[in-house]
């Protein structure tokens, strides 16, 4: 509720904005994907727009800070994309750039979703420095993953494995398989390949073995809503068949 209303009084004047627009500010977290994602739209916008000026505005989130402890102990998904909405409710930043699978299933009041980007390969990867597929492992093997999803498949398919939580953004995850805290870990196919950490994967995980998340492998544009000049600047990038695929 909060959100809503800083949105509506400190942007109200912003909503007659011109177009197409002169400039436009990114907000994002700070780790490499993310800002990876964030340079690849502003990369689309600036095809569209040469003329704009586009600023990416890095941040840290509490999802980024708190380590220790799962996701579904510490407030879930929204931990990711509150401090980037508090940048757009003040005025800071234009739009917002998620991965899809990071987001709320309901956003707070005040924001909107303007496009959906075409979607990357939605598979898991088993990745590991000693074995060539997560049905090679021993009895007893640990294998990490932040996800409750992967954790609960993992678990019924191969009850031999020990899944623990593996927490961190992407290079920390796999700084923590090279130091031999885990003998496997599961990851998204989607953000090593946008990485060029392809090589990395040892196997594409079948979905009856790792269900991936809906929204998983696709990038997702948050901007407060009544933003009518970013909705039209953003709609050249909305793939309908991936936002079909998400919902």
């Amino acid at each position: 509720m909060v959100h809503g209303r800083l949105c509506h009084d400190r942007i109200g004047k912003r909503l007659l904005k011109e177009f197409p627009p002169s400039s436009i500010v990114i907000v994002s977290r700070e780790s490499r994907l993310a800002m990876w994602q964030a340079e690849y739209v502003r990369d689309r916008l600036l095809e569209l727009y040469p003329q704009c000026s586009i600023e990416i505005l890095g941040t840290t989130t509490r999802g980024d800070q708190i380590l220790d402890r799962t996701l579904s102990k510490v407030g879930g998904k929204g931990l990711f994309v509150k401090e980037l909405e508090v940048a757009m409710a003040e005025g800071r930043a234009d739009l917002a750039v998620h991965c899809l699978k990071d987001m709320p299933m309901d956003l707070p009041e005040g924001f909107e979703l303007a496009a959906v980007l075409e979607r990357e390969d939605p598979r898991d990867a088993f990745v590991s420095n000693q074995y060539a597929a997560l049905s090679e492992l021993p009895a007893g093997a640990v294998v990490g993953t932040s996800s409750l999803r992967r954790q609960a498949m993992i678990a019924a398919r191969y009850p031999h494995l020990v899944v623990k939580p593996l927490r961190g953004n992407l290079d920390t995850r796999l700084g923590k398989l090279d130091r031999g805290d885990y003998a496997a870990i599961i990851l998204a196919v989607a953000g090593l390949n946008r990485l060029g950490l392809k090589s990395r994967i040892r196997e594409w995980l079948a979905p009856e073995v790792s269900l991936p998340s809906p929204g998983q492998g696709t990038l997702a544009i948050e901007i407060p809503e009544g933003r009518e000049d970013m909705r039209r600047a953003l709609a050249p990038l909305h793939d309908a068949v991936a936002a079909a695929a998400s919902a």
